[in-house]
């Protein structure tokens, strides 16, 4: 299917047009610099943690072809570009991850994804589970529809997201007493990482890292 596609929609790479690939060599190698960095932040950059979690790592800076690779991802619907953002998720966490049994993800609000016909978060989770051999869950939801963070002051922000995650019945047995390790796209203030943390350590998980795509400086 997906050689069928390729063929009635050739890729085009988000970052500079190229025709043929999904992420051409030149626009994916930002995602390859942080890959053998060690665990944590660079120096230059606030050593932040967002509460809750024990480590938080990502693979870029929000910037430039990765910026316009997670743009088409989520809003253009370009699902292939999942494979490659999920490589570098998993070759980031076999680097730098302190632990985690059991991976997750950030969900979007069930009208979101009805509008959208995927969740991202869970595209490049499931994807990145596989090559790190971790089993992955559907074991958080959004409550209720949040306004998008980057159109919030910080204050907004935590408004914005207070209350808003929970873990589903059926995830509770997963999480408890277990390591979680969240994936999502971007990290801007940390404030949604760390209302899923709450949620799940509410839930009896034992502790939640997370790993995202990119990081907004």
């Amino acid at each position: 299917m997906r050689a069928i596609l390729d063929l009635l929609l050739p890729p085009r790479c988000p970052g500079c047009g190229q025709e043929g690939t999904v992420l051409c060599d030149a626009c994916r190698a930002p995602l390859e610099r942080r890959r053998d960095e060690p665990p944590g932040a660079p120096l230059g950059l606030p050593a932040w943690i967002p509460e809750g979690l024990v480590q938080l790592e990502w693979c870029a800076a929000f910037s430039g072809p990765i910026r316009a690779a997670v743009h088409a991802l989520k809003y253009r619907g370009e699902r292939r570009l999942s494979q490659p953002l999920a490589e570098a998720l998993a070759a980031r966490w076999r680097r730098a991850g302190r632990g985690g049994e059991l991976m997750a993800w950030v969900p979007v609000h069930r009208q979101r994804r009805v509008d959208r016909g995927f969740d991202q978060a869970e595209e490049l989770a499931r994807a990145a589970a596989a090559m790190l051999d971790l089993p992955v869950a559907s074991c958080l939801e959004r409550r209720r529809r949040t306004v998008a963070q980057h159109e919030l002051g910080q204050q907004a922000r935590l408004s914005n997201v207070s209350g808003a995650f929970e873990v589903t019945d059926a995830g509770r047995g997963m999480v408890r007493d277990r390591w979680i390790v969240l994936v999502d796209d971007v990290v801007t203030t940390g404030v949604t990482l760390a209302g899923c943390a709450q949620a799940l350590h509410e839930a009896g998980a034992l502790a939640v890292s997370a790993i995202t795509v990119a990081r907004e400086r």
